[in-house]
């Protein structure tokens, strides 16, 4: 039995009370984001092109239905997950 304020891990995806689906490498990407780190640096880090991270991004904000990546980090330092 699941309660809705419970974050579960179900395989490499993070399901939250929402159902917006988060893999680490996506809370990693938020994270870094949150600390200030450019698009482009986070990209050396994870060892991808800055577009690539851009892109990781939107994906990340259709999911959880936010419109920029600063209410995707606070959405998700919200949820304590970051």
């Amino acid at each position: 039995m699941a309660y809705p304020d419970v974050v579960s891990q179900k395989d490499d995806r993070v399901v939250g009370a929402d159902g917006a689906g988060l893999s680490e490498d996506d809370l990693l990407l938020l994270s870094e984001l949150a600390k200030g780190v450019t698009v482009d640096r986070v990209g050396r880090r994870l060892d991808v092109s800055g577009r690539t991270v851009r892109r990781r991004l939107r994906g990340i904000c259709d999911r959880i239905g936010v419109a920029t990546a600063i209410e995707a980090v606070a959405w998700a330092a919200r949820r304590r997950l970051i």
